[in-house]
C-alpha cells in the first residue's frame, strides 16, 4: 500500500466546485468542454494563490434526496475531506506483485495492445499512458451499488481518490440488463502535484441491479491515481472482527496468513486470528509459518485439536469468535485458498452498513485459472435437497474473455440462500440466536446453518467483490471418493431438518438413480459407502458427534476392499488395453431422449447381470480419461482404467456380477425403509436439533 503523501503535496488549494460545476449527469455534454475550462480557471487561479501551501480541509454537503428529477444524480467535486476508516467501504485495488498475470482483468479493463496498458506502481497507484483508456469496470473495483441499496443503511456512496498528470476521469453505471449510462466526469490537468477530487453517485436506480465504475482517459501526456476508494460519509460502527480457519493443509495456510498479514488497514479489523490445527504436520512446524507469525503478531492464536473435520473447525472459530471473544464479527475461510485481504474489509464494511443483520459471503475464484469465477450466487433448492446455482446467477465467468461492462449476465441484482464457507462473514447475533454448526464433519455443514440462520431472519447476501481464489470442484473426485458418504448422509439430514415431507419421493428417485449410475460404472465403493450413509443417517441422530472422529476410519476400511478405490500413479503400470479407442467413441454417444436411455439402462443392466471375461481381470478393455467416464460406456464394458478429476492418477475398474446384485438388494432394502421411516427420521432430527448446536454441546467435544 502507498505512504500517503504529505499534506502540501496532496491536499486540494482551488475552492469548492460551484453547482454549475457540480450539475447531475445530463446536465453537461459527455466530454465536459464546459466542465474542462472552469476546472482549469480553478486550477490556475489556485496556482496564483500559492498551491504549495496546505489548506484546511474542505467540507461538503451532499445534494438533498429529491433534488433532482432524474434517478440519477452525480456530483463531482475538488478537494479531500479526511475519511475515517469506518467510512471506507471498498478500496480500489491493483494486482499483487505476486499474483499471476490472468488475475489481471479482475482488476483493469485495458486495451489489448502493450503499449496502452496500466504501470502498476503499487496496490493502490497506477500510471495510465498517454493515447489510452483504461477502465475500472472490474470484478474487484467496480462498485456493486445494487447489493449496497437493497441491503443497506446508504442512499449515495462517494468515491474519492486523487490524481496527477493529464487526462480524464469519468464515472459511469450500468443498468440490470447491462446498459452503461454516462453519469459524471472532468478533466485533469495537474502535473505536477496531486489533486484530490470526490464523485458522489446516488443509489437510487439500483433496486434491481448495476455498478459502478471509473474510466480513465489520456491524450498526450500520463496520468497517475493513488488512494482511489468507495466511501460514506455516514458514521458507520466500528466492528471487530474473528478471521479464523481450519487446516489440514499447513503450507497453504500459513501462505494464507502471510497474505492476510501484509495489509495492516485490514488487520486494524482483526481482534483474532484463529487457527484450529488438524492434521498431522503442524502448522507451527511448517516452513514460513514464523513469518506468518510476525505479520499478524499476538493476534494470531492456534489452537491443536483432533481432526474432527471441517465443521468441527470451523465451528472452533465460531465457538472462540463468540464465546472467548467481544469481536462483533467472525469470518470464515479456507485454508487453501489464495487470498485477496481487502475482501475482508469490504465484508466488514457490508455488515457494519446493512439495516439488519446479514450473513455476508465471498465469491469464489478459480485458483488454476484465476480470471474465472465460480458462480454469482447460490441457493439451497429445499424441494429436491440440493443447493445450485441462484436463479439468474452467471457461473464459470471469464472476465479476461468477457469484461464486467460487455457481460449483461453480470449486472442484474442475485439473491442467494447459501455461500460456501471458503469466505464468510457472521454478525455475532447470527450465531448467537442461530446456534452453533452441525457435527457433520465436512459437507452440506455450510448449507444447512445457512437454511437454518435464513430461519431465524438472517439472510445471505453473495457479495461482489468479496472474493477469494480456490479450487474449483471439477478438479475433485468428491461425488466418488471417502467424500460421497459424508454428501448422502449430510443431505438426508439437511432434508429432514429443513426441507417439505415431499422431498422423499425425490431423494428416493434421484438416490436409486444415482446408485444404478454408479453401479453401471463399476464404482462399487462409492455405492457401499453412500449406503452406509443412509444406514447410519436411519440410525438417528444421537451418534452424530461421535462420528466426526469414528466416521471417516470406517469409510476408509470399507474403501479398501474394492479395486475402484485404489489409484495407480498411471495407467503405464498396468497391461495396455484390449479394445480400440474407436470402440470408446462409438459408445460415448449420449442417449438423451428418454427411451434411449431406458435402453440403454436395459443394456447395461443385463450385461452387468452376465460374467465377465476372464482377460478383463488382467487387463483393462478401455484407458478413459474422467471427462469420458460415463455410465452409458463404462455400463457396456468389462473393465477400464478410469483417470482421477485432477489427472494425478488413475483406477482400475473391474465388473463384479455378485457384487452389483448384493449392493443392488442391498440399495432396494435401504431406499424402502428411508421412505417408510421418513416421518419418523424428522422427528427425530429436529428435535435433537438444539443439543447437537449448542455451545455446551461443542465445549465438551473440544475438552
Amino acid at each position: 500500500m502507498t505512504d500517503r503523501t504529505t499534506p502540501a503535496e496532496s491536499e486540494p488549494t482551488g475552492p469548492p466546485a460551484t453547482e454549475a460545476e457540480s450539475a447531475p449527469a445530463g446536465s453537461q455534454r459527455e466530454h465536459g468542454e464546459a466542465g474542462s475550462a472552469a476546472e482549469s480557471a480553478r486550477e490556475q487561479a489556485a496556482s496564483a494563490e500559492g498551491g504549495d501551501e496546505t489548506p484546511a480541509p474542505e467540507t461538503f454537503d451532499s445534494p438533498e434526496a429529491g433534488e433532482s428529477k432524474l434517478s440519477d444524480s452525480a456530483t463531482v467535486r475538488t478537494g479531500h475531506r479526511k475519511v475515517s476508516p469506518t467510512q471506507m467501504l471498498q478500496r480500489v485495488l491493483l494486482p499483487r506483485a505476486e499474483d499471476p498475470l490472468d488475475a489481471r482483468p479482475l482488476y483493469l479493463d485495458e486495451p489489448s495492445e502493450v503499449s496502452q496498458r496500466a504501470t502498476v506502481l503499487s496496490r493502490r497507484s497506477v500510471r495510465i499512458p498517454s493515447n489510452s483508456r483504461v477502465s475500472f469496470a472490474s470484478y474487484f473495483n467496480a462498485f456493486p451499488a445494487s447489493y449496497w441499496k437493497r441491503w443497506t443503511r446508504l442512499d449515495e456512496v462517494v468515491l474519492r481518490l486523487k490524481a496527477r498528470g493529464s487526462g480524464r476521469l469519468d464515472v459511469y453505471r450500468s443498468k440490470p440488463d447491462g446498459d452503461v449510462v454516462h453519469l459524471e466526469g472532468t478533466r485533469v490537468s495537474s502535473p505536477k502535484s496531486w489533486r484530490w477530487l470526490e464523485f458522489r453517485i446516488s443509489l437510487k436506480p439500483f433496486e434491481d441491479g448495476g455498478w459502478i465504475w471509473f474510466d480513465l482517459f489520456t491524450n498526450d501526456g500520463e496520468l497517475e491515481i493513488d488512494e482511489a476508494a468507495w466511501t460514506t460519509d455516514l458514521a458507520l460502527p466500528r466492528q471487530r472482527v474473528v478471521v479464523g480457519t481450519t487446516t489440514m493443509r499447513p503450507a497453504d495456510c500459513v501462505q494464507t496468513l502471510c497474505t492476510l498479514g501484509e495489509d495492516s488497514q485490514v488487520l486494524d479489523l482483526v481482534e483474532r486470528v484463529v487457527v484450529a490445527d488438524q492434521g498431522g504436520q503442524k502448522i507451527r512446524e511448517t516452513e514460513g509459518f514464523d513469518e506468518a507469525a510476525r505479520r499478524i503478531g499476538d493476534k494470531l492464536h492456534v489452537i491443536e485439536q483432533p481432526n474432527l473435520g471441517g465443521s468441527g473447525g470451523f465451528t472452533r472459530v465460531m465457538y472462540e469468535g463468540v464465546y472467548n471473544s467481544d469481536a462483533e464479527q467472525v469470518m470464515l475461510f479456507d485454508d487453501d485458498i489464495a487470498l485477496e485481504p481487502d475482501g475482508v474489509l469490504r465484508a466488514n464494511a457490508f455488515a457494519r452498513a446493512s439495516v439488519r443483520p446479514v450473513i455476508v459471503g465471498g465469491h469464489m475464484l478459480n485458483l488454476q485459472a484465476r480470471s474465472r469465477l465460480h458462480t454469482m450466487g447460490e441457493v439451497v433448492d429445499l424441494g429436491a435437497a440440493m443447493w445450485r446455482a441462484a436463479p439468474g446467477a452467471a457461473t464459470d465467468h471469464d472476465f479476461a474473455a468477457y469484461p464486467l461492462r460487455k457481460s449483461s449476465k453480470l449486472h442484474k441484482l442475485i439473491h442467494s440462500t447459501y455461500n460456501g464457507w471458503w469466505m464468510c462473514l457472521f454478525p455475532r447475533e447470527v450465531i448467537e440466536n442461530t446456534g452453533l454448526p452441525l457435527p457433520l464433519f465436512l459437507k452440506w455443514d455450510d448449507a444447512e446453518y445457512h437454511v437454518r440462520a435464513g430461519e431465524y431472519g438472517y439472510p445471505t447476501v453473495s457479495l461482489p467483490g468479496a472474493a477469494v481464489w480456490h479450487m474449483p470442484w471439477t478438479d475433485k473426485n468428491d461425488a466418488t471418493d471417502w467424500t460421497a458418504y459424508f454428501h448422502t448422509r449430510n443431505r438426508l439430514i439437511l432434508a429432514a431438518l429443513h426441507s417439505p415431507d415431499s422431498v422423499r419421493g425425490n431423494l428416493l428417485k434421484q438416490s436409486f438413480k444415482l446408485t444404478l449410475r454408479h453401479l453401471f460404472s463399476m464404482e462399487y465403493s462409492t455405492v457401499a459407502i453412500q449406503l452406509k450413509a443412509v444406514e447410519d443417517f436411519l440410525n438417528g441422530p444421537q451418534g452424530l458427534f461421535e462420528s466426526l472422529r469414528t466416521a471417516l476410519p470406517e469409510v476408509r476400511r470399507i474403501r479398501e476392499d474394492y479395486d475402484d478405490a485404489r489409484t495407480y500413479s498411471s495407467a503405464g503400470e498396468l497391461p495396455p488395453p484390449t479394445a480400440d479407442p474407436i470402440m470408446a467413441e462409438r459408445l460415448l454417444d449420449p442417449p438423451v431422449r428418454t427411451s434411449r436411455i431406458a435402453r440403454r439402462a436395459s443394456k447395461a443392466l443385463l450385461h452387468n447381470l452376465k460374467q465377465p471375461s476372464a482377460e478383463a481381470r488382467r487387463r483393462p478393455q478401455l484407458n478413459i480419461p474422467s471427462q469420458s467416464a460415463r455410465w452409458f460406456l463404462l455400463g457396456a464394458l468389462d473393465s477400464a482404467t478410469v483417470s482421477t478429476a485432477d489427472g494425478s492418477g488413475t483406477a482400475f475398474r473391474r465388473r463384479d456380477p455378485e457384487e452389483f446384485r448384493r449392493l443392488g438388494l442391498r440399495a432396494v432394502a435401504d431406499y424402502r425403509r428411508l421412505v417408510r421411516e421418513w416421518p419418523r427420521l424428522r422427528e427425530a432430527y429436529r428435535s435433537a436439533l438444539p443439543e447437537l448446536t449448542s455451545p455446551e454441546s461443542w465445549k465438551q467435544m473440544y475438552e
